[in-house]
């Protein structure tokens, strides 16, 4: 099957769009959250891990640059969590809720393979650019599906284990020994999978530079 010309992005200028969107997503409100429960409270915790969201969302308004689909899913998502937190006064349910909608993702991420539409796809362009030549080849199409299908599986067993040591420390009262436990965890099977994904799209890229040489 001839295919056009694939113009193949370097994985370092990839990886300096995604770098600053991840920490600002993921890293930045668990440190929010962390350093105001220790020195202010839960209900501060709560609501300045919150406001964090919302400022980002308004930061790109202001500045008029385009606000990413998931970055409105994520307002959305830790206002509920925020809501709840404050009503029922623990961390527990907090935390829980988003596993709860994760596991909902993880069919997502399932389904859209089923219809071959996967959702890594259009999540990886929420975060970096890549030519359309490079999206309509097949290898990467194929491969989107793949990883689709192992994120969905890793997202699925990180939810699982979360609500697990959540109920676990939650007995025990310890929320800072489910921060580092759960942390640890999720860190060490995201940790391998990412690794997987950046090692498959390296070998892609070979195989599209070699097919078009």
């Amino acid at each position: 099957m001839n295919h056009p010309p694939v113009t193949l992005p370097r994985l370092s200028a990839l990886a300096r769009q995604a770098a600053p969107r991840l920490l600002e997503a993921v890293v930045a409100p668990l440190v929010v959250f962390y350093a105001a429960m220790m020195l202010l409270g839960l209900h501060w915790a709560l609501v300045l891990t919150c406001s964090w969201v919302y400022v980002g969302v308004a930061w790109r308004l202001i500045k008029r640059i385009p606000v990413p689909a998931t970055m409105y899913l994520a307002a959305a998502a830790i206002t509920l969590r925020t809501v709840i937190g404050l009503w029922t006064g623990t961390w527990v349910w907090y935390f829980i809720q988003p596993e709860l909608g994760t596991i909902c993702i993880s069919i997502a991420f399932l389904a859209s393979v089923r219809l071959n539409r996967p959702l890594v796809e259009k999540l990886t362009l929420d975060y970096i650019h890549l030519p359309n030549a490079v999206l309509k080849h097949e290898r990467v199409r194929k491969f989107f599906a793949r990883i689709t299908l192992l994120w969905a599986f890793v997202l699925l067993m990180n939810s699982g284990l979360s609500i697990a040591l959540a109920i676990y420390e939650s007995l025990a009262g310890s929320l800072s020994g489910y921060i580092v436990l759960r942390t640890s965890v999720v860190a060490l099977i995201s940790g391998l999978a990412i690794t997987v994904s950046i090692f498959g799209f390296k070998r892609l890229l070979r195989r599209l530079h070699v097919a078009h040489t």
